[in-house]
């Protein structure tokens, strides 16, 4: 077994979900569903059949985004895992729950903008995600100000009353 860290190609601050499925229909059924949770979404998915043809199955609302969602599930290759690139605007906290809420959908590696790491184990059948690397490590813990900055951002940002 090798153990391979595949960086996920993408702009700097362009949000993703990296997760894993169990069926062909996951294509669709993420499609309509990111579609029905917020109107005008931008994204690009793509799925990687794990058995059959073994094709990487894509959909999508922003072509760039499918090209961007196909290049990293290829550069991935782990069976049943998806990638779905959001457009400019659109973040993860606005749907996922959505997606995590599909019946295909059995887990989530991650959800983020930050460089990432996807650490893929290689055997001779195929490959597999074992985890993730999002971001980089803490510096330090937050002090009194870092508490209030982070208190007021949540409110200036519409996330908390």
């Amino acid at each position: 077994m090798e153990l391979l860290a595949i960086a996920i190609d993408k702009p700097e601050d362009t949000n993703f979900i990296l997760g894993q499925s169990h069926f062909i229909k996951t294509v669709e059924d993420l499609h309509e569903a990111l579609v029905g949770a917020v109107p005008g979404i931008r994204f690009g998915l793509a799925f990687c059949e794990a058995s059959g043809k073994r094709l990487v199955r894509t959909s999508g609302t922003d072509e760039h985004g499918v090209e961007l969602a196909a290049r990293n599930a290829q550069n991935i290759g782990a069976g049943h895992s998806f990638i779905i690139v959001l457009g400019d605007g659109f973040f993860p906290v606005n749907v996922l729950n959505t997606v995590k809420a599909v019946p295909e959908v059995c887990r989530i590696f991650c959800a983020t903008a930050n460089p990432t790491q996807v650490l893929v184990a290689q055997t001779d059948q195929g490959r597999g995600i074992v985890g993730v690397v999002d971001g980089f490590p803490p510096l330090g813990v937050e002090s009194e100000d870092d508490v209030k900055w982070r208190h007021d951002l949540l409110r200036k940002i519409g996330y908390k009353a």
